[in-house]
């Protein structure tokens, strides 16, 4: 989240970020992976959550249900508090052809402690995922179910804050590009949407760079525009 690091890379290429949609076909033997990205910027549905990162992953899949973890932790300093914000989430998923269906602990240190869950005392956010890969276009539907949510309305009641994604991969000049819309349905405090709101505008692409003639390193970029917020950022990757 807070994939999705930009979730470009390890996260867009191979599961188009833990907290996104996964869409390998179910397999017949246990499979692991483990990766890291480093990016220069960390950008989630078009909202800026921090400068230069270092975002580790790992999944396990077997039958079409993966397990996975994602991290990112600021390495370009501290913020205007001098805290060093970090991030830890669990995406629990399945997916059979194109459909996927997946929900993620998404936990920052930045409030409570890690155990701590209550509905009023808890840095945990908990999302419910819901999509199908079409093949020349993506869907995907997300929703907070749990957690520190946002809330809307003046008697703050909880948002159940969502977002839905269309994604299109496409190839151009021998890269692999994708575009993006996405959306807010309703208002949330937790993207700062008065009500129906595109948030997230982006084209991102990537290649491989040939270190030997067995070893490469991917490298990706991500231009994203937020007509809501009015931001506009654009980043560069390597996934390792």
């Amino acid at each position: 989240m807070k994939t999705r690091n930009v979730k470009f890379g390890v996260i867009a290429v191979a599961l188009l970020s833990m907290a996104m949609p996964f869409t390998a076909k179910a397999q017949d033997k246990v499979e692991a992976s483990v990766g890291a990205d480093l990016v220069s910027g960390y950008i989630w549905r078009g909202q800026d959550l921090g400068g230069v990162s270092l975002q580790p992953s790992a999944s396990v899949a077997y039958k079409g249900i993966s397990l996975g973890a994602w991290g990112s932790v600021g390495i370009d300093g501290t913020d205007a508090d001098g805290y060093n914000a970090k991030e830890f989430d669990l995406t629990l998923g399945y997916a059979t052809g194109g459909f996927s269906v997946s929900v993620t602990d998404y936990w920052f240190n930045t409030g409570a402690g890690y155990g701590h869950y209550g509905a009023h005392n808890t840095a945990h956010v908990f999302e419910a995922q819901l999509g199908y890969d079409f093949g020349p276009l993506a869907v995907n539907w997300y929703t907070n179910f749990a957690g520190d949510d946002g809330v809307k309305g003046d008697d703050a009641d909880r948002a159940y804050s969502s977002y839905i994604s269309v994604a299109a991969p496409f190839k151009l000049g021998g890269l692999d590009w994708t575009a993006e819309i996405g959306a807010t349905p309703w208002e949330t405090t937790f993207y700062g949407a008065n009500g129906f709101a595109v948030c997230d505008l982006s084209l991102g692409v990537s290649k491989d760079i040939k270190v030997t003639d067995s070893f490469s390193l991917p490298l990706f970029a991500k231009a994203t525009w937020n007509p809501r917020s009015e931001g506009a950022y654009f980043v560069v990757g390597l996934s390792f």
